[in-house]
């Protein structure tokens, strides 16, 4: 895998994973984005793993959220350790 698509897998899990975060606590873009202090577009675009959010902008969302930053670092870590499991394939053998 490049080290661009890693970049674009992390930012994906970290949008996804701020998103259900947002989904499960009832509340809508413009709330969160309003608490936040950004706007609601580039909120969403970070949802969608669009945009790419700085560590004071991700910090300020996750604030937002009633969220620490490690606790969405952790959750986004373990995704990644999932999405990156190796897989076994199991061939039979010939009779």
């Amino acid at each position: 895998m490049s080290a661009v698509n890693e970049v674009t897998l992390l930012r994906t899990h970290i949008g996804s994973t701020l998103r259900q975060a947002r989904i499960s606590q009832g509340r809508t873009l413009r709330d969160v984005a309003k608490s936040a202090r950004v706007s609601l577009g580039y909120l969403s675009e970070v949802e969608r793993g669009q945009k790419e959010a700085s560590s004071e902008l991700l910090n300020s969302i996750c604030q937002a959220l009633d969220l620490t930053l490690l606790s969405v670092i952790s959750d986004v870590s373990i995704a990644l350790l999932a999405t990156n499991a190796p897989s076994l394939t199991v061939v039979e053998a010939a009779a």
